[in-house]
């Protein structure tokens, strides 16, 4: 009782210091840009630049090629295990008694709830607006290869995961890369865990929870009238600790009933609009292929829409980054193989069908503004995009398409943006929190520190506008990536020796469904 009582005095005097600083945020906006903007412009523009002579940005190539290599490497594993899969999330291989803190539905929950956020809505609408309806196509391509990708980590995550004499666990590229390296006489391992380490603490503070508290008071003010932004970062803050304080148990029971929910709602809403505007099936379609492969009109023709969907896929569903492998290591199982096969449905999920859902109501209610003469899209010179109907872009894109079918959609979508956003921050504080631990030692302490400022982070999110602040926490996350893969590369053998004892065994009737 009385640890519990300090817990509460600690989480209270760090959320009044902060309540305080955030009536000064607006003031201290200028300095903390102008310092982050000199100190690490020069890592944002590296991580983002492009290769050289194109517009086409290295992240992203590293990213796809990657995923193109796994998914021949292990033979398209995507698409010959996905009955499986989905056999695996409805529990019918698992046994309660194997260790783990959470199931498979749970882990896939928690791990998605972390990359459907903001993305999926503003930034496919960025893509599409820029790439035209053709980068729809390439989003696709790229989400499915990515499925290769999130195989190949998460079954690294959980075969090289810490187990605890309390039942909980500790996973992900910090202990992969530390482990799987050593087991196969590679130096350096080490090295890349603590960058990767810190890359993820940095990112989980910014693009993982500050951008998010930002985004969605933006949508809240614009619906309910302009007011101060540290009043939703203070709720917002105190409903994130109400569930990360119970651990990943506690974040899991959040996710497996918002994740579902989320998806179905703003699915639900895209169908609808999709079948009101049924008509325009034949050429929307035709749009999207045609504009794969051809000019269209769109600056950068067909090379154009194929960066820009790749680069939605690549930043949507972080297939490569390393940061699902940490949520789910957590899983209750001795078959490492079988959170990698579950993993694998996270970017069909989160890019083949909710992002492709954003761009599908956004080209079926003719949201581009086309030339009636020549068929080509009208490009706005100021902007560098295709010009679109009452001149919007981005989140107001996406809300105007839906707005198109009935006046209240756009507050359907607000309630959208909002469970987005709290899922993104909860799963992310699981994922900062483990690389925290990781670099600082697991104890009770030190994962307090973590919460409470993760906690104190939301609300300077919403009530400041850091723009540099969270630029460098994005590319942090990239870099990431950067880190992972290059393990990845390394480790892909031991993942495919894992798959090929467990697909014959499966295969035998060894492993069979748990009664």
């Amino acid at each position: 009782m009385k640890r519990r009582f300090e817990t509460r005095a600690l989480a209270g005097a760090a959320a009044a210091t902060f309540l305080a600083g955030a009536a000064q945020a607006q003031t201290l906006d200028e300095t903390i840009n102008s310092a982050f903007a000199t100190s690490t412009g020069w890592f944002v523009t590296f991580i983002f630049s492009n290769f050289p002579g194109t517009s086409f940005p290295w992240i992203v190539g590293w990213l796809v090629i990657a995923a193109s290599v796994f998914t021949v490497y292990f033979g398209f594993i995507q698409f010959r295990v996905l009955g499986h899969s989905i056999a695996l999330v409805k529990g019918d291989y698992s046994d309660p008694k194997d260790a783990g803190e959470v199931s498979h539905f749970q882990a896939l929950a928690t791990a998605l709830s972390g990359t459907v956020g903001l993305g999926n809505i503003a930034g496919v609408a960025v893509a599409v607006s820029i790439g035209g309806p053709g980068a729809t196509f390439w989003m696709i391509l790229a989400g499915l290869l990515g499925m290769a990708s999130k195989f190949t980590e998460c079954t690294l995550g959980v075969k090289y995961r810490n187990e605890y004499p309390d039942g909980t666990v500790s996973g992900g590229p910090m202990y992969y890369l530390t482990k799987g390296f050593a087991e196969r006489g590679m130096p350096g391992g080490k090295v890349l865990a603590v960058l990767f380490a810190v890359f993820c603490i940095l990112g989980s503070f910014g693009g993982g929870n500050m951008f998010q508290a930002n985004q969605a008071h933006q949508q809240l003010s614009g619906v309910l009238g302009e007011y101060p932004g540290w009043i939703t970062g203070v709720i917002f803050a105190a409903i994130v600790f109400i569930v990360i304080v119970g651990g990943i148990k506690s974040i899991a029971r959040v996710t497996e009933k918002v994740v579902p929910f989320m998806a179905v709602l703003y699915c639900g809403a895209a169908l609808v609009i999709i079948v009101m505007n049924i008509g325009n099936i034949g050429w929307a379609f035709g749009q999207i292929f045609a504009g794969a492969f051809t000019e269209m009109g769109i600056a950068g023709g067909a090379v154009g829409a194929l960066i820009q969907g790749f680069r939605r896929a690549a930043f949507s569903n972080e297939a490569g980054v390393g940061s699902a492998a940490i949520a789910h290591s957590a899983v209750r199982t001795k078959e490492p193989i079988t959170e990698g096969f579950v993993s694998l449905l996270e970017p069909f999920i989160d890019t083949v069908v909710i992002c492709t859902m954003t761009a599908l109501v956004i080209i079926f209610t003719q949201q581009l503004v086309i030339d009636p003469e020549t068929g080509l899209y009208v490009m706005n010179e100021a902007t560098g995009r295709i010009a679109t109907v009452g001149d919007t872009s981005g989140v107001g894109l996406t809300s105007a398409a839906f707005g198109s079918a009935f006046s209240w959609f756009p507050y359907l979508l607000v309630v959208a943006v909002v469970l987005f956003a709290f899922s993104t921050m909860i799963s992310w504080s699981y994922y900062g929190l483990k690389a925290w631990t990781y670099l600082f030692g697991e104890g009770k302490a030190q994962e307090l520190i973590f919460k409470l400022l993760f906690c104190c982070f939301v609300i300077v999110g919403a009530a400041a506008s850091l723009g540099p602040v969270i630029d460098f926490s994005d590319a942090a996350i990239f870099a990431m990536a950067v880190v992972n893969i290059i393990g990845l590369y390394v480790l892909m053998p031991i993942v495919k020796r894992e798959v090929e004892s467990y697909l014959s065994r499966l295969k035998s009737g060894e492993i069979r469904k748990f009664t």
